[in-house]
């Protein structure tokens, strides 16, 4: 294993993480009033274009799994079609995962299929453009001892920091999506209308915002956070371990 390769995992990496403050930072530029949490289906939307692009650009600069083979046209096209049938499929799979776990069924479709759309953002699009549509490569790669290179060793850590950062997203979150405190909660100017009946009481001026559902505003933050933590610490634990980690290719 060489630093040279580390390096560029971890230039890589930081590419990574840029897309995704630039899907926060571009934005606003162009949309008005727009925020993670006042418009956050929107923000999901861009973040997944933004982290999509910078993969498939990394791939195609830095090729990772660069074949001694070339692949004519006549099996790139077949294979980038396949592999957005994957993602399609990723999609509805984790759609399905969270619905099996409490997420609403009929309620809500569109804020679930949004989750699903990033979180295969985070796990399924390096997957892809790093193994391409290959299960069986899925499968080595996260099996025990079956990667052969540092890419697919921060394609381990990236994907389950990923699945980590969901899963302690969802914590905060109640196992009954109807609890009253989940309800749309609207703020006067001057009164605040509180639920179970109670009179409003004045405050001072402030500015009218609305509460929405917090789903799934706490789990998409954090498989966000999952993801650009596995970003950070995969190159750092390759580097620490470097002299511990042998590769069948090598």
């Amino acid at each position: 294993m060489k630093d040279t390769d580390i390096k560029r995992l971890s230039y890589a990496h930081l590419l990574c993480i840029f897309s995704i403050i630039l899907s926060i930072s571009i934005p606003p530029f162009f949309l008005e009033n727009f925020s993670i949490l006042e418009t956050h289906l929107t923000w999901l939307c861009i973040c997944s274009i933004f982290v999509t692009a910078v993969n498939l650009v990394l791939y195609l600069v830095m090729k990772p799994n660069a074949s001694s083979k070339r692949s004519s046209l006549s099996h790139k096209v077949p294979r980038f079609l396949k592999s957005c049938i994957y993602f399609l499929m990723s999609c509805f799979f984790f759609h399905v995962i969270f619905v099996l776990y409490g997420a609403p069924l009929i309620e809500l479709v569109l804020e679930t299929f949004l989750f699903a759309v990033i979180l295969s953002t985070f796990t399924t699009i390096p997957c892809l453009c790093l193994l391409g549509p290959n299960t069986k490569a899925w499968l080595r790669v996260f099996s025990r001892n079956g990667v052969t290179s540092i890419w697919e060793n921060s394609l381990q850590i990236t994907t389950i920091s990923s699945f980590v950062g969901t899963w302690l997203g969802a914590l905060p979150i109640p196992l009954d999506w109807e609890r009253p405190w989940q309800e749309v909660l609207v703020i006067e100017p001057r009164t605040l209308y509180m639920e179970a009946g109670a009179q409003p009481f004045d405050l001072h001026p402030l500015p009218r915002f609305f509460l929405t559902e917090v789903w799934p505003i706490s789990c998409t933050l954090g498989a966000t956070f999952g993801y650009v933590a596995g970003l950070i610490i995969s190159p750092l634990w390759i580097y620490w371990n470097r002299k511990q980690l042998t590769y069948k290719n090598n």
